[in-house]
């Protein structure tokens, strides 16, 4: 099958060997996924890493109403990671239920590269991240994907990346997701060649969390990233002080890695992307009315803001042991085919809490789970496990499962079960 991958070249070909490893292997884009690469640019205020941008247009939609955004963090692992973020059923299943696009970037930043040369969005990343907006809405047949609204999410540089495109188009975004990263509001006298960004009024609107591992500064002072919190605690006191719409949601569990954020991040865009998108196509985003200054809970007034009090027992949950709760079983699974003695079939996320495993049962009885053991060594084991910034390992585990031991003559009856992350059975 023809993968759909446009190769666009922003500067000279040949400046820069294309699909170098690590960035050389790669799910295949076919429909409903669309891929564009751009080559590396040598102009001034260019890009000067390529990128791939894979967008994933759920099957049946229309017309897009936005595209969710899901930026890795900072080297090479983390931007090798971005490679499978638009194949992760969990981010699709928010992606969907909006009518959103679901997209992930992957900067192939060298091994001494420095990583500010894409995270912050001033240096290039910005105008490559909506030029590929309009190549992909040509490619999937969805021109609306240049101009529709932006939830955001991001890890580390990824973090700092999606404050900056608050901050420079902050009529764009529904909300933004920053884990273990901001974008500097004042000038850091360590890191005297990161420009501070100057925010209007506009920004103070914008639903953002910052969320950070508890051991990154917050009650662990030393440490690799023990100037995370110091950054944060800079960035939420500025724009609090305005009544800005932002929010702290600390993990008590983890460091830099993102642990089980996305159980309480997916909730939190959710909310902000049925609050805020337009009603009509093309119109302005909406405004969250009510108390300016948000939920505020126990004695927490500084740091704390959401989008609607429905969130209130997920952030308490996350933010005491991580373990957001979850009465809803998943979606279960469909199209299930018998070929031989192998069974397929498709499946879409819980929305809440994702997919873990499925069971396979013949004649009524469970004979095996699929996969045997779900992986994930930063929190709860997933169905495609996760690499460091929130993304679906490679390769990618697939809705397959080969009976090893069906009886000669017998025709069996085969059924299959989604199970989710807290252990929760799809009916």
């Amino acid at each position: 099958m023809r993968s759909f991958i446009l190769f666009i070249t922003l500067s000279l070909p040949g400046l820069l060997s294309a699909q170098e490893a690590p960035y050389d292997v790669f799910p295949d884009a076919e429909p409903p996924y669309f891929r564009v690469r751009y080559e590396a640019s040598t102009k001034p205020g260019e890009l000067i890493f390529p990128v791939k941008y894979t967008v994933w247009i759920p099957p049946g939609v229309k017309t897009l109403r936005g595209v969710v955004v899901h930026q890795h963090g900072c080297g090479v692992g983390s931007c090798k990671s971005g490679l499978t973020g638009a194949f992760d059923l969990h981010w699709q299943a928010l992606a969907a239920r909006h009518g959103c696009a679901l997209m992930a970037p992957s900067y192939e930043q060298a091994k001494d590269g420095d990583c500010q040369m894409w995270c912050d969005p001033r240096n290039g990343s910005d105008a490559a991240f909506r030029r590929s907006l309009v190549d992909l809405g040509k490619l999937s047949g969805h021109p609306e994907l240049a101009t529709v609204p932006w939830a955001l999410w991001g890890h580390s540089g990824g973090g700092h990346w999606a404050g900056g495109m608050v901050m420079l188009h902050p009529d764009r975004v529904a909300g933004a997701w920053l884990r273990s990263g901001v974008p500097l509001l004042m000038p850091n006298p360590k890191r005297p060649s990161i420009k501070p960004h100057i925010f209007s009024s506009a920004v103070l609107r914008v639903p953002m969390m910052c969320n950070l591992g508890t051991k990154e500064g917050y009650s662990v002072k030393t440490g690799r990233f023990a100037g995370v919190w110091p950054a944060n605690e800079i960035f939420i006191d500025t724009l609090r002080s305005q009544d800005a719409h932002v929010g702290l949601a600390v993990d008590p569990l983890t460091a830099h890695e993102c642990g089980n954020q996305r159980y309480f991040a997916i909730p939190w865009l959710d909310v902000c992307l049925r609050k805020r998108l337009p009603k009509e196509a093309g119109g302005e985003l909406r405004i969250i009315e009510g108390n300016q200054k948000g939920f505020v809970y126990k004695q927490d007034k500084r740091w704390l803001w959401l989008p609607d009090e429905s969130l209130l027992e997920a952030w308490s949950c996350y933010t005491e042991d991580t373990q957001v709760h979850d009465k809803t079983p998943p979606p279960a699974p469909t199209n299930l085919v018998l070929k031989g003695n192998q069974l397929t079939w498709k499946a879409t996320a819980d929305l809440e809490s994702g997919l873990a495993h499925f069971i396979i049962e013949r004649d009524g009885k469970a004979i095996a789970t699929v996969p045997g053991k779900p992986t994930n060594k930063f929190g709860r084991p997933v169905f495609q496990g996760l690499q460091y910034s929130d993304t679906p390992a490679q390769p990618l585990v697939q809705m397959r499962f080969t009976d090893p031991m069906p009886e000669a003559g017998r025709k069996h009856q085969y059924r299959v079960i989604a199970v989710n992350t807290v252990g929760l059975k799809s009916k």
